[in-house]
């Protein structure tokens, strides 16, 4: 039995690789957790799953820079423009631009 949130969101991917708020879950836990590698490892899956979903942009983009992957999270930081863009998200949009924004060049 699932102790803890990694294990119960590990176990609902595994029972249900599609589910996008799940993976968002895990990928959320992993990043809190400190493993970086793995979060953008679940980012990536998660989008490959589903290309307009915004936050995943965001938060991936975020773990990139913390790995110090600054083209990387460049990249998904402009894609998650796009895809917010798409998704008529101005919040998430307007979040993930001040992101790139602050990136070094």
């Amino acid at each position: 039995m699932a102790t803890n949130r990694l294990e119960i969101l590990t176990q609902m991917v595994r029972q249900d690789p599609s589910n996008t708020f799940a993976r968002y879950g895990l990928a959320m836990e992993h990043s809190n957790g400190g493993d970086l590698a793995k979060a953008v490892e679940e980012f990536e899956t998660l989008l490959r799953q589903d290309e307009n979903y915004a936050a995943a942009y965001f938060h991936g983009g975020q773990a990139l820079e913390k790995l110090g992957k600054i083209a990387e999270a460049r990249d998904m930081y402009e894609k998650g423009i796009e895809a917010a863009t798409r998704k008529g998200d101005a919040h998430t949009r307007a979040e993930i631009e001040a992101a790139l924004n602050l990136l070094p060049l």
